[in-house]
């Protein structure tokens, strides 16, 4: 006898509060009551505190009756709609890291009740929730998915640093193993999601549109990139190339440029992981990620050629480098490319100082080695790389000659800084 799903849940929980976790979180909160869960005891403790240092969520966001946020998932029991929402990394060899997401897995199972529903926003490759996720809910819980508990998919699709596009206003993509399980999962999002949902036909195919959301992006990001390569070896602006190719109506917006973060960087691996296991070798999502992954090394590399030029000696002349976040106005440093600058420059026998407002200096020091200095520090420094736009930095640029006396180089990663520079005292470079 199949075990009905329950309708209207008493309680939801999430699993996992970082960039995407809390933001849903704090959002069912609104019409739910939510059992908010992590490992972290040291950033529970500090949304506790009402502090989310990812800049996700207001502090009146997370003081609301409705949300308990804890590290104990025996509380879990408690809920009968489970959100897995932890990090799916790739490791150095660049193949897909479930260990966090069946982790969870094993945490759920372990408070799994006949008629809960578990569905997964963690970018996965397809057959990924069934395949992987399923066994290891079955194997600790010892109930069947399908008959006593049920699964979904809705892919996660938060833009950290983004207050526009919000978890609210951004249609939802749901799918379930059964088409009641379905309707229930689309129930529960629909009650929040302002935007709506669409409703996919299988788990898979949820799972297989997340994955090429940011693959397509990050092709499409590869190309200009791989423009900018060339048309710096042309002696061509790109940007007044990309200016007047945009006045057609359907070319494309896009800009190159260091491509990290915890999703365009990440999610064409676990495609082309599951591509490869069935026979198929992506040539074109592995080309356009050879060619983003590369950036880091050609900025560097460009930068210690004009440096030669200008007889700049890597190991004596000061450089600073602004921007450390994987983009702009965001704290977020997960597979920041700024870091293969870095070390390439150390390489050369340079020591470069890192400048960044906007992020944790704890957490880079920790993540990277890497020990953040203050502007005031770097003030005689004679090349400048203009590497993440924040807008912190706004001052900086646009009177860079001010904030830089000795400055002799700039490297505009973000194509920042105003126009008439260039036409200075000061070489600059744009990517």
């Amino acid at each position: 006898m199949t075990m009905k799903t329950r309708k209207n849940p008493n309680i939801i929980s999430v699993i996992g509060l970082g960039y995407v976790g809390l933001p849903l979180a704090c959002a069912f909160a609104e019409k739910f009551d939510v059992i908010g869960f992590d490992l972290n005891q040291s950033r529970v403790d500090a949304l506790l505190g009402g502090v989310d240092a990812t800049g996700e969520c207001e502090p009146a966001q997370l003081d609301n009756p409705r949300l308990l946020l804890t590290t104990d998932s025996a509380k879990l029991n408690q809920a009968t709609f489970h959100i897995v929402a932890v990090p799916t990394p790739i490791d150095d060899a660049q193949q897909p890291n479930l260990k966090p997401l069946l982790g969870a897995s094993e945490t759920i199972g372990k408070v799994l009740k006949p008629g809960d529903i578990v569905v997964y926003e963690s970018t996965v490759y397809p057959g990924a929730t069934e395949e992987d996720c399923v066994p290891v809910l079955e194997r600790v819980s010892g109930l069947k998915a399908g008959q006593d508990f049920f699964v979904g998919y809705s892919p996660e699709r938060i833009n950290p640093g983004d207050k526009e596009h919000t978890f609210k206003k951004i249609m939802k993509i749901v799918s379930g193993q059964t088409p009641e399980t379905l309707e229930q999962v689309a129930e529960v999002y629909g009650a929040v999601v302002e935007a709506g949902v669409y409703k996919a036909s299988s788990i898979r195919v949820a799972e297989a549109a997340k994955v090429i959301e940011n693959t397509q992006r990050d092709l499409n990001i590869a190309l200009v990139n791989e423009l900018a390569v060339i048309f710096n070896e042309l002696g061509i602006d790109t940007t007044e190339v990309l200016q007047a190719a945009g006045t057609k109506w359907n070319f494309l917006p896009f800009k190159p440029g260091l491509v990290g973060g915890h999703c365009i960087g990440v999610d064409p691996y676990y495609l082309t992981h599951r591509a490869k296991k069935a026979g198929i070798h992506p040539e074109v999502i592995l080309a356009g990620r050879k060619t983003n992954d590369g950036m880091g090394q050609f900025i560097a590399e460009q930068t210690i050629k004009r440096m030669s030029k200008l007889s700049l000696a890597p190991f004596n002349t000061q450089i600073a480098i602004l921007g450390f976040a994987f983009k702009e106005n965001c704290p977020d440093t997960r597979n920041t490319k700024v870091i293969d600058i870095y070390h390439e420059f150390q390489a050369y026998g340079a020591t470069p100082l890192v400048c960044d407002p906007e992020v944790s200096a704890d957490e880079v020091s920790h993540e990277y080695g890497v020990a953040l200095s203050d502007m005031a520090d770097v003030r005689d420094a004679e090349v400048v790389v203009l590497a993440v736009a924040h807008k912190a930095f706004t001052p900086v640029y646009e009177n860079i000659k001010t904030a830089f006396p000795q400055l002799k180089l700039l490297l505009d990663v973000k194509s920042a800084v105003p126009a008439a520079l260039q036409h200075g005292s000061v070489e600059v470079w744009r990517l």
